[in-house]
Parts: C-alpha cells; sequence; structure tokens
C-alpha cells in the first residue's frame, strides 16, 4: 500500500469520526484544484476553504488540520518532483472497484471546486488545460456503477491516470512555485 493510500484510509475514518462528510480524495483534489488553479505553494487558503466547503464553516479540529496539513504538503512535494511521482490519494487497489470509481469522481469534483476558487479566467490557458477540465467536469457528472472485471479495472485504470496527468498539466502551466512567487512583482489593489 503507498503513502496516498494509507493517507486515504487514515483521513477519511478521522473525517468521518468528526462528522465531515469528504473523503481523503475530495479534499486532495481540493488542494491539487486550488494549486493548478494557481494559489501559491505556501498559501495556507486551503484550511479555510476546507472548512466552509466540508465543515459548514465551522474550525477543523485540532487532529484534522494536522492530517490534511501532511496531505498537503506531501501533494505540494509530488507535485513539485520532477519524476512524476504524484499520486491521487484513492483507496487500495484491492478495495471493490466503485469504491475506487466513486472517490476518484469525489476527487475530480473536488479539483474542480478547488480550480474555480483560484481560476476564473481561461482564456490564456492551453488548449489542452481546457480540453482536461472540460473531461473532468464530464467525468465528475458520471454516476453509473461499474461492474466487476478486467475490462472496467482498465477503464478505471486508464480515467485515474488521465486524470494524475491532467492535474499535473494544470499545475505546471498555471501552479506558481514559491520561486515563481518571488519574481512576480507585488501588486497592491
Amino acid at each position: 500500500m503507498n503513502t496516498q493510500q494509507q493517507n486515504y484510509e487514515q483521513i477519511t475514518a478521522a473525517l468521518q469520526r468528526d462528522n465531515i462528510l469528504a473523503s481523503a480524495a475530495e479534499i486532495q483534489g481540493l488542494f491539487c484544484g486550488m494549486l493548478g488553479g494557481g494559489m501559491p505553494l505556501e498559501s495556507q487558503d486551503w484550511v479555510d476553504a476546507v472548512a466552509d466547503f466540508v465543515n459548514q464553516s465551522e474550525p477543523l479540529t485540532k487532529e484534522i488540520v494536522e492530517l490534511l496539513t501532511e496531505l498537503y504538503n506531501e501533494t505540494c512535494q509530488q507535485l513539485l518532483e520532477s519524476d512524476f511521482s504524484f499520486a491521487l490519494c484513492l483507496p487500495d487497489d484491492a478495495a471493490p472497484i466503485n469504491e475506487r470509481g466513486q472517490a476518484l469522481l469525489e476527487w475530480v469534483q473536488g479539483f474542480m471546486l478547488g480550480f474555480g476558487l483560484h481560476q476564473d479566467d481561461l482564456t490564456n490557458c492551453s488548449d489542452d488545460v481546457k480540453e482536461a477540465l472540460e473531461d473532468f467536469a464530464d467525468i465528475a457528472r458520471m454516476d453509473e456503477q461499474m461492474a466487476e472485471g478486467e475490462e472496467f479495472e482498465q477503464a478505471l485504470f486508464e480515467v485515474v491516470e488521465y486524470v494524475r496527468v491532467s492535474a499535473m498539466l494544470c499545475f505546471n502551466e498555471l501552479g506558481k512555485s514559491p520561486e515563481e512567487q518571488q519574481s512576480q512583482p507585488k501588486t497592491v489593489h
């Protein structure tokens, strides 16, 4: 089991204990969408966004903030790596296919929400990013159950891989590394 799968189980269980109706997949998707939409890596805006969207604007408990900070930092680190080691925080491959499929939908929905919070102007985006976002919107609306079987496993694997690569594409095109932040002049509004 990789660390993202362990994170998925641990974080999702902690969220459920706190009566937060979100999974680790949805929250990592939110992080990736915010980062892919241009939120600076060192920003802590995600804490309020998570509280607003998954905890009825109530502050998150210390345990949840610590678990999510770990997930956030790990996600940022993976997105910055040049070896494409970024992994979606999803259930273990041994989990039922519909559980994994549902987690992927939640991840994509979280991504779309996070992206929308930080990027509302797609005019300067590449066609690849625009296409990925259109595909994400289609994926987020999927709700049919999947049957067990090799062809469905392969299809799910391919969609997960497409989402993973597309999230990296958005981050690489629109995300801001700490170095980029410093090279951009600060503007006062």
